[in-house]
């Protein structure tokens, strides 16, 4: 299918709620026609949103920028490959944001931080956080609360 045909299956709403938050999770690569839809949602949309695409290597971060992503997210890279990538990137396309995402810790997170890394999303703070319990209590005017201790 060609970028023409993939656009038209999708309504111009739907193209513009993708691009606000848009993903290639799980792609072993991209193609020509995601490169289209890239394209296709940029035009779709509001100048105001981005898109962002996830990469797993180089040549998807080049062929992600190549297509007008504003957002590269290079996903579960070792710092070791996340700081060249971003280099050649950042060489290429300035204007390009990169994340880096997935297995970073608060004890690693200065292994990936650099002057090439825009962006550092740390799932650890949601998927990880502890649960808080709390509970709200209203009470009438005239009655005053008393304040227990624990």
């Amino acid at each position: 299918m060609d970028a023409e045909g993939l656009a038209l299956l999708l309504p111009p709403v739907t193209l513009a709620a993708l691009v606000d938050s848009w993903l290639r999770e799980d792609c072993p690569g991209l193609n020509y026609a995601a490169l289209q839809a890239v394209r296709a949602a940029r035009q779709a949309a509001d100048f105001t949103l981005k898109v962002e695409v996830e990469c797993s290597s180089l040549q998807e971060a080049v062929q992600a920028a190549e297509a007008g992503a504003d957002l590269v997210l290079l996903d579960n890279f070792k710092p070791e490959e996340l700081h060249p990538t971003a280099t050649v990137l950042k060489a290429q396309f300035p204007s390009v944001a990169v994340e880096a995402s997935g297995g970073i810790t608060l004890d690693n997170l200065p292994q990936f931080c650099g002057p090439h890394i825009d962006v550092i999303s740390m799932g650890m703070l949601t998927q990880a956080a502890p649960a808080l319990d709390f509970s709200l209590k209203l009470f009438a005017k005239e009655v005053a609360p008393v304040p227990k201790i624990h």
